[in-house]
C-alpha cells in the first residue's frame, strides 16, 4: 500500500478528503462529558499535554475467535474535516455551565486535528482482543473529543463485517451471498452501513441502491410477491412481442410461446406427468417480467405453490427466452423447506436440459432467502441442498446474535508517562504505554500469535526465539520462533506538516484483504462450535512493566 504526504487530500483525486458518509457525524456527535472534560483540561492548563489512547475490544463477538476490523476510513474522513462551527460552539456554550469561561470557546474555535496522529491496523484485517485497533496521539483535550465518534464509527462497522464474514464462512466460498437487509435495518444509517460492511466482510452484492451508488457495491434484485399477485391473467399483457438477443428476429407473441413450452413440459415423458395445471396469473407475471428484463429474468416461485406452479411456470418462460437466445437468471425460494425444494427444482432443471437439449439449464441458479442466519445455513449444509445464492437480511444487518462489539478507548500514556486502568475484573485492566504490535507466523504459513511490545523494544526477528507471555496470567507463556513477522500498526494520519501516512484503499481492496486474511487463518480458529482461542501476548519486558505499574498504582490495604 503506497504511503503519501499527510493532509486532507483525497486518496485518488488530489481533492480535499470528503467528510464521513453520514453528514450527522460532526464534532457534536459525542457524549457531553467529552466537552466537560475538555473544559476541565483547559481550566487546569492540561489541554495541550500529549496523550496516547488505545482503541481496542475485550472479547470476540458471536462466540467466535476472530473479528474483522472496519470503520477506519470513516474515522480518517472525520478527523480530516474536524472543525467546530460557530453554531456548534454556541450550542456547547448553552449546554455547559454558565461558569465556564469565554476563553474556552475561543480555544474551541481553533481546535482541529493537525496535532493528532492515528496509527491503525489496516481496515479489513482479522483482529483479536486486547490488541489496539487504533492508537491515537495528540493534545489530550482534542483526543478526548474524538473518543465517542471513533467508537461509534468502529463498533458497529466491525461487528457487522464480522457477522458477514461468519455467514460467508458457513455458506461456503462457492456460494454467492446477497445482502437484503435494508428494510429491517436500524434506520437509514444502519442500512447504509450494513450494506458497506457486509460487502467488506465477503458478501457479493446488495439490494440497497443508495449503497450501490455511494460505494460501488454490485446490486441485485428481482421482484416481490406483490408483483406476481398483481396479475390476474395473461390477457393483461398488451405488448407481447420480444426481439431476439441478436436483434435479428422478433417473436410477435411471446405469451403464446411460453404457453406452448408449458404444454411441452406438462406432457414431457421424462417428467411423467409431474405437472398439472399451473396458476395462470403467476405465468402472466413471469411472462411480463421476462418481457421487461429478457436478459436478467429471475423469478420468485413461491407465491402460490413452488412445485405445482412456480417451477413449471418459470421453466416455460425460461425455455421461451432460450428460443430467442436469452439465458434466464434463475429462481428465488422465499419460504418452505429450502433444502428439499432446491433439490427437487434441481432435478427438474436437469431433466429438462436432458430432454429438450438446453445446455446449462440443469445449472440454473437457485437463490434462497427467508430469514436466513448462521444456524439455518449450517442446517442446510447438513441436510444437503442445491442453493447457489443466499439472500440474507435481518440477522446479518441487525447483528441479531449480538448487539454490540464493546470497543473501548483507554488512556495509556500522557507526557511520556505510562498510565494503567485497574479493575477487580482483570479483563478490564488496560495495557499501559505506547506499544507496537506484531503478528508472528509459523512454518505452515498460519498466524501463531499476536504480540505487543513497548515502543522502543527491538522488533521480533524471523528465526529468533521470542518469549510470548499472557498479559495477566503468569503461567501462560510460550516460546515462538517466527517464520514471518508482520507489524500491524501503520500511520494513517500524521499531525506534522508533510508527514507520511498510508493511503486509504478502495472498498474492493479492503474486501479482498478481508477474504485473503480469513483464508490464512488456521481452520480450528474459524469453526463455529468451540473454536480454538487465538493467542494474544506481550513481550517479557512489557509483561514485567505492566505488573510493576499495577503494583505501583494499586493502593495497599490495611487490616485492622
Amino acid at each position: 500500500m503506497a504511503a503519501k504526504l499527510n493532509g486532507p487530500i483525497g486518496e485518488h483525486s488530489g481533492r480535499v478528503l470528503a467528510g464521513p458518509t453520514n453528514p450527522m457525524v460532526t464534532p457534536l456527535l459525542t457524549d457531553l462529558y467529552q466537552f466537560t472534560m475538555a473544559y476541565a483540561y483547559w481550566k487546569a492548563g492540561k489541554h495541550n499535554e500529549r496523550a496516547v489512547f488505545d482503541l481496542y475490544f475485550r472479547k470476540n463477538p458471536f462466540g467466535g475467535e476472530y473479528t474483522i476490523f472496519a470503520g477506519l476510513e470513516e474515522c480518517i474522513r472525520f478527523i480530516a474535516n474536524f472543525k467546530l462551527s460557530e453554531d456548534e460552539i454556541d450550542f456547547v456554550r448553552e449546554s455547559l455551565s454558565p461558569s465556564c469561561e469565554d476563553g474556552f470557546y475561543d480555544y474551541l474555535r481553533g481546535v482541529d486535528c493537525s496535532g493528532v496522529e492515528v496509527y491503525a491496523i489496516t481496515e479489513g484485517s482479522v483482529v483479536f482482543p486486547k490488541v489496539p485497533l487504533l492508537r491515537v496521539e495528540g493534545p489530550v483535550a482534542v483526543v478526548q473529543l474524538l473518543e465517542t465518534p471513533f467508537l461509534n464509527l468502529i463498533n458497529y462497522a466491525s461487528l457487522v463485517a464480522t457477522n458477514a464474514a461468519r455467514h460467508r464462512f458457513v455458506a461456503g466460498e462457492s456460494k454467492m451471498l446477497l445482502e437484503f437487509g435494508l428494510r429491517r435495518a436500524q434506520g437509514p444509517d444502519g442500512g447504509i452501513g450494513a450494506s458497506k460492511y457486509c460487502y467488506m466482510g465477503g458478501f457479493h452484492a446488495t439490494s440497497n441502491v443508495a449503497a450501490g451508488k455511494l460505494f460501488g457495491i454490485p446490486l441485485r434484485g428481482t421482484h416481490s410477491h406483490a408483483f406476481v399477485s398483481s396479475f390476474m391473467s395473461p390477457d393483461e399483457i398488451i405488448d407481447k412481442s420480444l426481439r431476439s438477443s441478436d436483434s435479428q428476429s422478433t417473436c410477435e407473441d411471446f405469451v403464446s410461446l411460453a404457453q406452448t413450452w408449458l404444454s411441452k413440459i406438462q406432457w414431457s415423458n421424462s417428467l411423467n406427468g409431474t405437472f398439472g395445471e399451473t396458476n395462470q396469473s403467476e405465468l402472466a407475471a413471469f411472462t411480463s417480467y421476462a418481457l421487461a428484463f429478457p436478459d436478467n429474468f429471475l423469478a420468485l416461485v413461491d407465491t402460490y405453490d413452488v412445485m405445482r406452479s412456480g417451477i413449471p411456470n418459470y421453466c416455460a418462460v425460461a425455455l421461451a427466452l432460450n428460443d430467442l437466445g436469452y439465458k434466464a437468471a434463475g429462481i428465488r425460494l422465499d419460504s418452505g423447506d429450502l433444502a428439499y425444494l432446491s433439490c427437487e427444482a434441481r432435478k427438474i432443471f436437469r431433466t429438462i436440459e436432458k430432454e429438450f437439449g438446453v445446455p446449462g439449464f440443469g445449472k440454473t441458479n437457485i437463490t434462497a432467502s427467508n430469514d436466513l442466519n448462521e444456524e439455518t445455513l449450517d442446517a442446510l449444509n447438513k441436510q444437503g441442498h442445491e442453493v447457489d445464492s443466499f439472500g440474507i437480511g435481518t440477522y446479518v444487518v441487525t447483528c441479531y446474535a449480538q448487539a454490540a462489539l464493546g470497543c473501548v478507548f483507554k488512556l495509556v500514556e500522557i507526557n511520556n508517562q505510562p498510565r494503567i486502568k485497574l479493575s477487580e475484573d482483570v479483563t478490564k485492566v488496560s495495557i499501559p504505554c505506547k506499544k507496537r504490535s506484531y503478528r508472528l507466523y509459523g512454518k505452515e504459513g498460519y498466524p501463531l500469535v499476536d504480540i505487543m511490545t513497548g515502543e522502543n523494544e527491538p522488533p521480533p526477528k524471523v528465526g529468533e526465539r521470542i518469549l510470548c507471555r499472557h498479559p495477566f496470567n503468569e503461567s501462560k507463556r510460550a516460546y515462538v520462533v517466527p517464520q514471518r513477522v508482520e507489524e500491524l500498526m501503520k500511520c494513517f494520519w500524521s499531525g506534522s506538516p508533510g508527514g507520511i501516512r498510508e493511503d486509504l484503499p478502495p472498498l474492493k481492496d479492503i474486501r479482498d484483504r478481508c477474504i485473503t486474511q480469513l483464508r490464512k487463518m488456521r481452520p480450528d480458529h474459524m469453526r463455529r462450535l468451540n473454536p480454538t482461542p487465538y493467542k494474544v501476548s506481550v513481550s517479557a519486558k512489557l509483561y514485567e512493566f505492566i505488573h510493576f505499574l499495577w503494583l505501583n498504582e494499586a493502593p495497599v490495604g490495611e487490616l485492622q
